[in-house]
């Protein structure tokens, strides 16, 4: 029996042992580790990555989110509007700032928030939406763009699951008035801790971002022009995330083989599974089928030495800390039928084809059964 997990980083750390080692080392002999060359070298490089004009580093993804929120002035008795089909912290970073989390219900083919929904949620106190390009697929943008401009909202996206993917062409990240990546270590470009950076074409709104993840301090040292943040990259993980960087291409490439190699492998089957839209490419952050016997499934694998993993079991607007907004079961259909079915299969880049080959063997044996 084989035992394969939802992702190896180890496989990862091993390949680029000796050049992190090097790296690491030179960084902690300058004694620089905050705000140093690491740092403005990263920013550089993900600004020219993604064709974005500026970008600013934070602690973490949710940061990020926060952090561009309250540069547009986003507070209390506004409403913001996102999906309910993410992780927690896209809904918590709108919560923090004092905002009104607003969720519209998803697309049931790529799983992101749905355009048609979403402009349904629309009031005179909505100031901004935040489309996730979840497990990797970007969201409609040109709908949201076009749904911003009509009504006068900040689009946020949320890219923290989908550095690489494109949507026409263009890095998702880059087309909205902010893009917020989150570096946590699973992500396809994860740091080595919490790590995230906010990608705008902006000049004056990266600006004050940047003062804001300092403790609202302008140029002069010691004077603050706003109260802000503690939210900065460290040179150490900075390091770690510009060598990372040069690989991403190639491990998005992977994933994009692996999935293929699913989706080729398990279409006879009773399940649902990923789609890519025309226009967009996918980067696979998570490979995320539906079945009706989910529960079943993830244990039939786990016996069998197979860990999957279940995105998300409990949508949003039904979660406990958001009980408080008013929403009941049945209200977002789509987003509640997939949290119920959602599961996640293994797939990273170093995924050897004899463990995918298994990973195949046994969904297909369940099935027969």
């Amino acid at each position: 029996m084989m035992n394969i997990p939802l992702i190896d980083l180890t496989k990862q750390y091993q390949a680029l042992k000796k050049e992190l080692s090097e790296k690491l080392l030179n960084v902690l002999e300058k004694g620089v580790y905050i705000a140093g060359p690491e740092v403005k070298g990263f920013e550089s490089e993900m600004a020219q990555f993604t064709g974005a004009k500026f970008a600013v580093s934070t602690a973490n993804g949710t940061d990020s989110l926060i952090l561009a929120l309250h540069a547009c002035g986003i507070g209390p008795g506004d409403e913001v509007i996102t999906s309910p089909f993410t992780f927690f912290a896209t809904a918590e970073a709108i919560a923090r700032i004092g905002a009104v989390p607003v969720f519209a219900d998803i697309d049931p083919y790529t799983f992101n928030m749905s355009p048609e929904k979403a402009e349904e949620k629309i009031t005179e106190r909505t100031r901004a939406i935040i489309p996730v390009h979840i497990f990797g697929h970007p969201a409609e943008m040109d709908a949201f763009i076009e749904i911003g401009e009509r009504y006068g909202l900040q689009i946020i996206e949320d890219a923290c699951q989908s550095l690489g993917a494109s949507y026409k062409g263009k890095q998702v990240g880059s087309l909205g008035h902010f893009g917020c990546v989150s570096f946590y270590p699973t992500k396809n470009l994860g740091a080595y801790g919490d790590a995230g950076i906010v990608i705008t074409n902006n000049k004056e709104m990266a600006k004050k971002i940047r003062i804001l993840g300092f403790h609202g301090m302008s140029s002069q040292k010691y004077f603050h022009d706003f109260v802000g943040y503690n939210s900065r990259l460290d040179e150490i993980q900075a390091a770690i995330l510009r060598i990372k960087l040069k690989k991403l291409q190639e491990w998005n490439h992977l994933r994009q083989e692996k999935a293929m190699k699913y989706t080729e492998e398990l279409k006879e089957l009773d399940l649902t599974l990923p789609v890519t839209l025309e226009h967009s490419s996918h980067v696979f952050h998570l490979y995320v089928i539906l079945s009706k016997e989910r529960e079943k499934l993830a244990a039939y694998l786990e016996e069998r030495g197979i860990t999957t993993g279940n995105y998300y079991p409990c949508p949003l607007h039904l979660q406990n800390a958001f009980q408080y907004l008013g929403y009941h079961p049945g209200d977002l259909p789509v987003s509640e039928q997939v949290s119920r079915t959602a599961l996640a299969l293994p797939l990273y880049p170093e995924l050897m084809d004899e463990e995918q080959d298994y990973v195949i063997k046994n969904i297909k044996e369940f099935f027969k059964k």
